[in-house]
């Protein structure tokens, strides 16, 4: 189950952030294997001069229409589903026109225990939701 936090510039239609949030859910579906209805994302438009993107070095350049995602999911896959995923959300962003250059994605690992869908449970513990598997 994991969350995904979507960062972009402003000037995208409505049509355009769904088809990023979709194109995310799909890769983390195909490659996790999770249920369709765990889509928990939140979409955050910046204006200009608010998302600072550069290329840690790597030589290439960053555009205006960089996105900036964060998934935080339990702890436990192998770098190279992780690997795969990065690949699959890359290549879903592809198709909705985004360039790998723009493409940021930061991965953050927790435990069952630090989630609480509502109520004030955490229902991976009580047992009222099965802990996904790996």
């Amino acid at each position: 189950m994991p969350l995904v936090r979507i960062d972009v510039n402003q000037g995208r239609s409505q049509e355009e952030l769904q088809g990023l949030s979709r194109g995310v859910h799909d890769a983390i579906l195909a490659e996790y294997g999770i249920p369709e209805r765990d889509y928990f994302h939140i979409l955050t438009e910046h204006p200009a001069g608010q998302i600072f993107a550069q290329d840690a070095g790597l030589g290439f350049e960053r555009t205006s229409g960089v996105v900036m995602i964060q998934i935080f999911t339990q702890g436990g896959r192998s770098q190279e589903a992780k690997q795969r995923l990065f690949a699959a959300v890359a290549e879903n962003l592809a198709e909705a026109g985004i360039a790998g250059e723009d493409v940021f994605i930061g991965y953050v690992e927790n435990t069952a225990g630090d989630w609480s869908f509502g109520f004030g449970r955490a229902q991976y513990v009580t047992g009222e939701l099965a802990v996904p598997r790996k």
